[in-house]
């Protein structure tokens, strides 16, 4: 009985709150420490370098974008997806405040990559 009532709600109440909710897509992301400071790779395969913004604030770095479908031609109908197409969103805690003027970054094959010049708190 209990289950059948859990049951219920979830079918009154979630599939209309999760029709208004955007899909956010979280990439993978990889954290090094290196000898000048640090890397931080997020995997963006698909991402075209101009949809994607790069923020640091406090001891947290986000990237954010849009990841587009491109291939698709007018008038075709899916068969089967699992690309997620839509807006992402990932952020990092690093060990330290990363001074902005001390970041770089580049996109190659797929992959984000940020480094970080600076000192773990100890």
């Amino acid at each position: 009985m209990a289950r059948d009532l859990i049951r219920l709600m979830h079918s009154l109440f979630l599939p209309g709150a999760e029709r208004f909710r955007e899909p956010v897509w979280r990439p993978s992301v990889d954290v090094y420490r290196t000898r000048k400071g640090w890397l931080v790779k997020f995997d963006l395969a698909g991402v075209r370098p101009e949809d994607i913004s790069l923020t640091a604030g406090g001891s947290r770095l986000t990237v954010q974008g849009t990841r587009r479908d491109c291939s698709a031609e007018e008038g075709c109908r899916f068969y089967r997806m699992e690309i997620a197409y839509s807006r992402f969103e990932r952020s990092v805690e690093l060990p330290f405040e990363p001074d902005p003027g001390h970041m770089t970054s580049e996109y190659r094959d797929g992959m984000l990559l940020v480094y970080v010049e600076g000192e773990a708190n100890p």
